[in-house]
């Protein structure tokens, strides 16, 4: 089953994250799908990138499967590669609508967090548990989005938020069934071509704050601290 299922409209591409037996997390091969469609997108007109996932949820997060056996550099590397991915999705010269329901971990919640436009079904929960292992991995995007105190509270204690509390906070930028989503789609490829694509990419770049530099360099520092793998054992532990 290829991980990534790819659908081009027009100047819309969906990109289908296809692990639903495992709740569809993030593995390396799925991270690298997914950074070179991102990237290729860029180049090929694309002017509004859609996430979904299939099955029960949009992502459980990064794919711990097999990590005892993987050496800690390569786990680095990974959780890297995830960062710019996330970057890239943030930083895109196009729309970005991410698409969220049922139970979501994680990267997963962070790859949402990316898109600038951010919908969820109204039954979809989320959880950010990274800095229970250590990890600084979105913290600065998620601050951005629900302001600093709400981003201690629910980083730091590792909340389980619903779809609610998500619009509340200004995670989420609306609520939609998943059952209109393919309209809600239709109207939103519309309003992201009403631009010029010259002035979309200006609006873009005016309105993100660039602190990818920040960000990649606060992530390798807390993975890289000695004991990664032993600091996520106790968490999967506990």
């Amino acid at each position: 089953m290829d991980e990534l299922l790819i659908e081009r409209d027009g100047t819309t591409l969906t990109l289908t994250l296809n692990r639903p037996d495992k709740m569809n997390p993030l593995s390396a091969t799925l991270v690298e799908a997914l950074l070179a469609q991102v990237h290729e997108a860029a180049e090929s007109g694309v002017r509004l990138l859609v996430l979904k996932g299939n099955g029960r949820n949009f992502s459980a997060g990064f794919d711990f499967g097999g990590y005892e056996e993987q050496s800690t550099g390569d786990l680095v590397l990974r959780f890297i590669r995830i960062e710019q991915l996330l970057q890239a999705v943030r930083y895109a010269p196009f729309d970005t609508l991410a698409l969220a329901h049922g139970r979501n971990f994680g990267a997963g919640v962070d790859l949402i967090c990316s898109c600038a436009r951010r919908i969820a079904d109204p039954a979809a929960t989320f959880r950010m548990p990274g800095l229970g292992f250590g990890l600084v991995l979105g913290t600065r995007r998620y601050a951005e989005r629900v302001g600093p105190t709400r981003a201690r509270a629910i980083l730091g204690d590792g909340l389980v938020f619903d779809a609610k509390e998500a619009m509340a906070d200004g995670f989420l930028t609306r609520l939609s069934p998943s059952a209109e989503w393919t309209d809600l789609v239709s109207t939103v490829s519309e309003t992201a071509t009403q631009l010029a694509p010259e002035a979309a990419i200006s609006l873009y770049a005016a309105t993100a704050a660039d602190t990818r530099s920040q960000d990649l360099a606060d992530l390798v520092t807390s993975a890289a601290r000695p004991g990664l793998k032993e600091r996520i054992r106790a968490y999967r532990a506990a």
